[in-house]
Order: structure tokens, then C-alpha cells, then sequence
């Protein structure tokens, strides 16, 4: 069979999946919605060979490790069982950002190899369900289909736990600053984290206010009313840190450069400077402004003590094939 290679760039969620309902398929304990990022990308190829005695996976030129075998070789089962196919596969896999380091690889590399796969085991799927097949493999992949802004439902089962973009907003050109404080692979991963979340005795009330916080982001990307994004933001992403935190083992993967990072930004917006911040599993903050904003902040950020590095992205494209 012919190799084909997908592309698909990370989000950054406004409201966050942490935990699930089903380990297994990545069932949701909540809903959450996202931004698509521009620039930075995952290129992924497969290639189904007869000749194969094992699934073969190689990132960033490296051959991977078993966990990250296994959990391909997983994704690659379900897809040769929808393809009635038996054939192994050799997957080759490339970002231009760093992996394991809070800033949403696995999204993207699970969107393109769920895109390439599907696409070279001679699969007709749609985005829909593509975003489906994404989610078994890591939960926020679902929403890397899509561009711009993107919501996940929770659903009921596996059919109905599915990202579709979001209409509203389609013209909010909104950015984002990473700023990178380590680019290190985190010790405790996202898949071992959403595990041990009903763990945290916070993690009910997070997920019970979920729907009141969706609806809030939606009006706030609706009506483009940043101030009300901010609020909603910072407060979701305040939410499940503190569920880290108070899990068993807790999690705790702020560092002092990412507090100064959130302290600063609080302080920018005494100022009336449109950014706020948000952080996914990992010590790097996120910090979504305004165009009008973006270069302050830039600026601003790369000043701070610690920040190694500040990565500009717009709001990008969903997954597709190269």
C-alpha cells in the first residue's frame, strides 16, 4: 500500500477535558472547546506493508518508546478493524514544536495519524467521525479536525462524543503567546493525569459548573467580548489545576517562571492591555490576546526571567492530507 502523510496543528482548550468517563474510548467527563493553532504542526505518514511483523513507529527521527508504540498500535487495531485489514504498519512522525511539554502534542499527532491511517488503509470517513476515531487516541486529538474554534461534546457513548467547530466567531481573530519556560517531557503525562482526577474531592464541582462555563465561552466568542473570555478562561484553567493538585498523587506542574508569567499578565490587565492566560498539563503559559495586542505582549514576555522562548500563533487550520 502507498504511504500517505496528514498534517494537523495542536489547540489550546479555553475549556478543558480533564478526566474521563471511559478510559478505554476517552469518554469525557465534560465538554470543552478550543482554539486551533497556526504554525506549529505534527506530519505524520503511514504506510500498511504485508511484510511487517510489527507496527513500526519513529518521532522526530527516533525510534519510540513502547508506551508510545503501544498506544498507536491501539488507534492502528481499530482502524484495520473498520478496514477489515490485518496488515501492520509503519508510521513516521515529525512536530516543529516540542513533545510532552503542555503544549498539546498529542492532539495533533493523534489527529494526523488518525487522518493518514484512516486515508491509507483505503478509509472514506468523514471529519466527524475521523474526530471520533482521533479521540481514542488522545482525548483534545478530536478537536485538532477542525480549525479556528472548536467544541467537544461530551455525549453519551462513542457515537455521540464527537468535536464539530463552532459557527460563532468565525471572524475573532484572536492569538496566542506561548511562552515556554521548559520544553522538557513532563514526568506525569496527561493519559496518567485524567486517571486519577475523580481522585481530587474538587473535581465534582468542576465538572458540574462545565455546562455554565461552555455557555459563557460561547457567548464571549459569540459576541467577541474579551473581557468575558479572560474571566471564563482564567477561571477554567484555575479550575483544573487545582483538581491537579488536589489529586492523589498530586500534580503540580506550574513552576515560579510560570507564576511570575500568570502574576504578570493580572498586572497587564490593570492596564487595560487584552491578554489573559490559560495552561494546559505542563509549565508553559498560553497567553490569548487580541491582534492589536500581540506585539506588547510579545514583548512584554520575552522580558520576563525565564521565558526561553515566546511562539506567536494564529488561530489555524483543521487536520488534512498532505
Amino acid at each position: 500500500m502507498n504511504p500517505v502523510t496528514a498534517i494537523a496543528h495542536p489547540n489550546i482548550a479555553l475549556i478543558k477535558y480533564w478526566g474521563n468517563r471511559d478510559h478505554t474510548l476517552r469518554l469525557p467527563s465534560n465538554g470543552s472547546i478550543s482554539m486551533t493553532l497556526a504554525g506549529l504542526e505534527t506530519q505524520t505518514t503511514v504506510q500498511f506493508d504485508s511484510h511487517l511483523s510489527a507496527d513500526e513507529l519513529f518521532i522526530n527521527g527516533q525510534k519510540a518508546s513502547k508506551r508510545a508504540s503501544d498506544r498507536v498500535s491501539d488507534l492502528l487495531n481499530h482502524i484495520r478493524s473498520l478496514a477489515n485489514t490485518h496488515h501492520l504498519a509503519r508510521v513516521t512522525s515529525s512536530s516543529n514544536f516540542a513533545i510532552a511539554a503542555g503544549i498539546a502534542s498529542s492532539s495533533a499527532a493523534f489527529a494526523a495519524l488518525s487522518v493518514a491511517a484512516a486515508q491509507a488503509a483505503g478509509l472514506d470517513l468523514d471529519t466527524k467521525t475521523l474526530s471520533r476515531i482521533a479521540r481514542r487516541g488522545s482525548g483534545s486529538a478530536c478537536r485538532s479536525l477542525y480549525g479556528a474554534f472548536v467544541e467537544w461534546f461530551v455525549g453519551t457513548d462513542d457515537a455521540d462524543s464527537f468535536s464539530q467547530p463552532l459557527s460563532i466567531g468565525k471572524d475573532w481573530e484572536l492569538m496566542d503567546l506561548i511562552a515556554l519556560v521548559d520544553q522538557s517531557e513532563k514526568p506525569y503525562g496527561s493519559t496518567r493525569g485524567h486517571k486519577i482526577a475523580e481522585s481530587s474531592p474538587l473535581q465534582t464541582a468542576r465538572v458540574s459548573d462545565t455546562p455554565r462555563r461552555l455557555a459563557l465561552c460561547r457567548a464571549a466568542i459569540k459576541d467577541k467580548d474579551f473581557e468575558l473570555l479572560c474571566q471564563i478562561v482564567e477561571l477554567d484553567s484555575n479550575l483544573m489545576h487545582s483538581v491537579m493538585q488536589t489529586s492523589t498523587p498530586a500534580l503540580l506542574y506550574w513552576t515560579p517562571e510560570t507564576v511570575r508569567i500568570m502574576q504578570a499578565v493580572k498586572s497587564w490587565q490593570s492596564e487595560k492591555l487584552e491578554v489573559c492566560y490559560t495552561i494546559d498539563a505542563g509549565p508553559n503559559v498560553h497567553c490569548l490576546c487580541t491582534p492589536a495586542s500581540a506585539n506588547e505582549v510579545e514583548h512584554r514576555l520575552k522580558k520576563l526571567p525565564g521565558v526561553q522562548e515566546v511562539i506567536l500563533c494564529a488561530q489555524g487550520n483543521g487536520a488534512h492530507l498532505l
